[in-house]
């Protein structure tokens, strides 16, 4: 297995998303985190979440699902905390764990994992945002989800109050020798389109070529225009 991964400030000022990567044995743990600039002390919500995913997994790996529950609850705990010392922080997040040789992933928000299997699509997860409800209801497409004016509405977020948790877990799945996944922030999802995924998945040997090659499609793409914060992690099996 090979992975890579990528944390850029693009035009912002302050870089508000965040990533992690940690192996412990043969188990591997990925977050990637975007905070929410619109409430201020972005940076500190996605930071507190992937340290603490970063210092749950190796403190203990207990199942795929039983340690993603853990973890999003231990952050929520953390940023809600960090919430009454200082102002009010959120951030979405995606994190993708693969213990005893399965996998299953998390999300909140609009931070996604593409999952493609022998150089195919295969599932995405589904943003927690009201273009994606528009989707859904068939108003837009998918394409134009990324330059719609409501892309950055989100309808859940880590340092939300719950009333349940927002955040939703995969199946559990046994790991394929042709798995790969794509961890994202909307900064790079919106500047290369899923058929550029996976093209530029087939001609890579490993996750650092996929990645780089990517990269550099997301920064031509977004070459004039204010480039919002991007982060990403790559994975191949």
């Amino acid at each position: 297995m090979t992975y890579a991964s990528i944390c850029k400030i693009g035009d912002r000022e302050v870089n508000q998303d965040s990533v992690t990567s940690v192996k412990c044995d043969d188990d591997y743990c990925f977050v990637v985190a975007d905070g929410l600039g619109a409430h201020g002390k972005g940076e500190v919500a996605s930071g507190i979440l992937t340290e603490t995913f970063a210092s749950e997994f190796g403190a203990t790996r207990i199942g795929n699902n039983a340690f993603l529950h853990r973890a999003f609850n231990a952050a929520q705990v953390a940023i809600v905390n960090a919430q009454q010392k200082s102002s009010e922080m959120k951030t979405t997040a995606v994190a993708l764990t693969i213990i005893d040789g399965k996998f299953s992933y998390g999300h909140v928000g609009d931070s996604r994992l593409y999952h493609f299997r022998r150089g195919r699509f295969r599932k995405r997860t589904m943003d927690h945002s009201v273009t994606q409800m528009l989707v859904f209801s068939g108003e837009i497409t998918e394409d134009e989800m990324r330059h719609h004016p409501d892309r950055n509405k989100l309808l859940r977020a880590m340092g939300d109050d719950w009333e349940k948790p927002p955040y939703e877990l995969s199946k559990v799945k046994k790991l394929s020798r042709n798995d790969a996944f794509l961890l994202c922030t909307d900064g790079f999802w919106e500047l290369i389109t899923d058929d550029m995924m996976v093209k530029t998945l087939k001609s890579s040997d490993n996750a650092e070529s996929w990645l780089n090659t990517m990269l550099e499609i997301v920064e031509s793409t977004g070459k004039n225009h204010t480039m919002d914060n991007y982060a990403a992690i790559a994975v191949m099996i």
